[in-house]
């Protein structure tokens, strides 16, 4: 994701009904390099996550639904994503699956470069290879290249899709039923913002974020930051989106905090900008505490998803 959609998608906000906890979303543990999480059932009973689930089914569910005729939509409740260094990226898909939805999804892998079929303590899983399509060239985006080598996959788990990189991880998710260990400790590991009605929380280190190395201020920002974490939440209705950037070096963070000021105030007073946009950045805060950058930004749903259709 591009640092300058992460300064329009928002940021944090010392919002009052905000109540922020050191709590990783169900199935994310502490070695992970990069997590994403997004709560679709709460997007469908939140006041204002209902305007931002409406834009996923125009933007993605509908696409989804006529390239594999697979109703994401109606099926799944969350998704959660994660990666180690030793073991590899994690996919879990929850929801209620149709036998339906079940038999496209093969078919699918069926048409790839390979499919093999494995058993595991009485569990089915699949192993499939294609062509590997790259990663795009664009700067910013998440190095997440774990799949490169083909995907395990299986439907074995009760109202699960999982897939993993490595056949060793799916194996070991099945012999657990798909649970995986809970975090002892938050010392040393990925910083996680959570809140009472997350819809999406994502989180890195630096490291995974792969830029242009052309130089500028995202490349700067990037070359400073060890970790970064979104999150956006349905608060009384609005959507409240929170960005946090932990910095190698305190002054780091106060020089960081200058950069995206001078950025948001450009951006802002721009004669292209339109004023959806120019309304969602002049509520946005920017403070430092330590070596943590926050940004933050409170917005009715309907702006924010005028700024990303933008």
């Amino acid at each position: 994701m591009q640092i300058s959609k992460l300064l329009i998608i928002g940021v944090l906000l010392a919002f009052p009904g905000l109540a922020l906890a050191g709590v990783a979303p169900d199935g994310v543990p502490e070695t992970s390099t990069w997590y994403f999480h997004a709560d679709f059932d709460q997007m469908r009973t939140s006041d204002g996550g209902k305007h931002l689930y409406s834009w996923l089914q125009r933007e993605v569910f509908e696409d989804v639904h006529e390239d594999a005729g697979i109703d994401l939509d109606k099926e799944a409740d969350t998704v959660t994503a994660f990666s180690d260094e030793e073991s590899g990226a994690v996919v879990l898909i929850d929801g209620k699956f149709s036998q339906d939805s079940k038999d496209k999804l093969l078919a699918i892998a069926a048409g790839a470069e390979s499919l093999e079929t494995f058993e595991h303590k009485g569990k089915t899983f699949y192993f499939v290879q294609g062509d590997d399509h790259g990663h795009g060239d664009h700067g910013g985006s998440i190095n997440i290249n774990s799949f490169e080598n083909g995907v395990y996959f299986t439907f074995a788990l009760k109202n699960r899709i999982l897939a993993t990189s490595t056949r060793e991880k799916i194996e070991s998710l099945l012999a657990s039923n798909g649970k995986v260990p809970a975090r002892k400790t938050a010392n040393g590991t990925l910083m996680v913002l959570s809140a009472e009605k997350s819809l999406i929380q994502a989180g890195m280190k630096a490291d995974q974020i792969e830029n242009d190395g052309d130089g500028g201020w995202q490349s700067n920002i990037l070359r400073n930051t060890e970790q970064v974490a979104v999150l956006v939440a349905d608060v009384a209705g609005k959507i409240a989106v929170e960005t946090q950037l932990i910095a190698k070096q305190p002054e780091m963070a106060e020089s960081l905090a200058s950069i995206v000021r001078g950025l948001i105030s450009l951006t802002m007073f721009s004669d292209d900008m339109d004023p959806e946009i120019s309304e969602f950045l002049r509520g946005t805060s920017v403070g430092v505490d330590g070596s943590k950058l926050k940004i933050s930004v409170s917005v009715d749903p309907e702006m924010l998803i005028a700024a990303l259709e933008d």
